[in-house]
C-alpha cells in the first residue's frame, strides 16, 4: 500500500511523523511531496486533501487523507505494528507528553507567525512573551517530572519531545531553553544522535 506524506522539511510536526516512520522502519515506504503554506498564503499546501491547508497530511489509498501529526503518527504506528504507543498506564503518560510537546510547538509557531506575518507596527510583544511562558512552564515540568520517563523505552512521548526541543533550537535559539534545564538538555543531546533524528534534520 502506497502512502504519500505532504511534508515541509522545517515543520516540526512533519518531522515528528518522519522520526516515528524511521523508528518504525517504514520511512522508505512513504512517498514524500514537499510543500507548505501559511494562514496568509496557502502556497503549496495540500488543500485538496486537507481543508485546513496544513502539513503534515497523509494520503492513503484505502480512505480519505488523514491529519494532523498526532493522528498520522498513531496511524503509522498501527500500520507498522511498531509499538511506539505503549499499552497500559504508560500509554497515558506517552500521550500526555506528546500533547505537551505539541502545545510547545503551537506556542513556538505562534511566535514565529507574529514576527514573520504581522507588520512590525502592529506586533504585540506581550502576546509573544505569553506564548514563551507556556513553553517555559512546560520545560520546567519536563525537567522536574518527566526525565525518568524520557529515559525509558522509545515511544511517541520521547519523539514528540525531542522534535519540540529541536524546533526551539531552530527558531528560538536566542531564548536558550537549556538554561535551567540541564538534565533535559543532556537527554535531548543524546536522543538527537539517533538515526531517526539525524535523517530528519531540517535545513539550517
Amino acid at each position: 500500500m502506497t502512502l504519500t506524506l505532504y511534508y515541509s522539511p522545517t515543520s516540526p510536526y512533519a518531522r515528528k511523523v518522519m522520526v516515528l516512520a524511521h523508528e518504525a522502519g517504514i520511512a522508505a515506504d512513504i512517498d514524500i511531496i514537499t510543500g507548505s503554506g501559511t494562514p496568509l498564503d496557502t502556497g503549496q499546501a495540500p488543500v485538496a486533501h486537507n481543508p485546513l491547508g496544513k502539513v503534515p497530511t497523509l494520503a492513503r489509498p484505502d480512505g480519505p487523507a488523514i491529519y494532523d501529526s498526532r493522528v498520522i503518527c498513531a496511524y503509522l504506528d498501527q500500520f507498522a505494528q511498531s509499538g511506539l504507543y505503549p499499552d497500559g498506564a504508560r500509554r497515558w503518560d506517552a500521550l500526555t507528553l506528546e500533547a505537551t510537546a505539541d502545545g510547545m510547538l503551537d506556542a513556538a509557531l505562534a511566535m514565529v507567525y507574529e514576527s514573520r506575518l504581522r507588520p512590525e507596527d502592529i506586533r504585540f510583544a506581550p502576546f509573544v512573551e505569553g506564548q514563551w511562558l507556556k513553553i517555559a512552564r512546560s520545560l520546567d515540568m519536563l525537567e522536574a517530572r518527566w526525565i525518568s520517563y524520557l529515559a525509558g523505552p522509545v515511544c511517541i512521548g520521547q519523539i514528540a519531545t525531542a522534535c519540540a526541543l529541536s524546533y526551539l533550537d531552530l527558531r528560538h535559539n536566542t531564548r536558550n531553553w537549556r538554561d535551567g534545564h540541564p538534565t533535559l538538555a543532556t537527554w535531548h543531546l543524546k536522543f538527537a544522535q539517533r538515526d531517526s533524528m539525524r535523517a530528519t534534520e531540517p535545513p539550517a
